[in-house]
């Protein structure tokens, strides 16, 4: 089994997050420049079994497109052409940027360090993902 990997795409940054081999756990991978997110991810299942890519869908609480939302669905076109073998799926990533500061908050990380946006990136692509495998339970 291989993992589960996550993107939270941003037009500058894109935070990136796994699951274990088992796809139990989600933990924060790296964040990169968006030009760099593919070369990025060929590098990385080279190296790693990658079974399935969750892309976050950025929407309003509406359910409208975000100025984000063609940039994303333009990426998800990119990933199913270069990665022809695996499922690429997107997942709802309304509030994960709240809640990826509202756990920098929770863990006492000080004003500097939730200042970094590449941390907020990838903490949110960790939501992210474990917000789709909570969703897979109960398919």
């Amino acid at each position: 089994m291989g993992r589960i990997l996550a993107i939270d795409y941003g037009v500058k940054r894109v935070g990136l997050a796994v699951t274990d081999p088992l796809q139990i756990i989600a933990s924060g991978l790296d964040t990169v420049h968006a030009q760099d997110v593919l070369a990025f991810l060929a590098q990385y299942c080279q190296k790693e079994e990658v079974d399935e890519i969750v892309v976050g869908m950025p929407v309003h609480l509406d359910g409208n497109a975000t100025n984000n939302t063609q940039h994303v669905v333009g990426l998800v076109r990119k990933l199913q052409k270069q990665f022809p073998g695996k499922k690429v799926v997107t997942h709802d990533e309304r509030f994960t940027s709240r809640m990826a500061f509202q756990t920098m908050i929770d863990a006492g990380l000080g004003k500097k360090a939730r200042a970094d946006k590449a941390t907020v990136d990838k903490i949110s692509a960790t939501i992210i993902l474990q917000s789709y495998l909570e969703s897979r339970q109960y398919l």
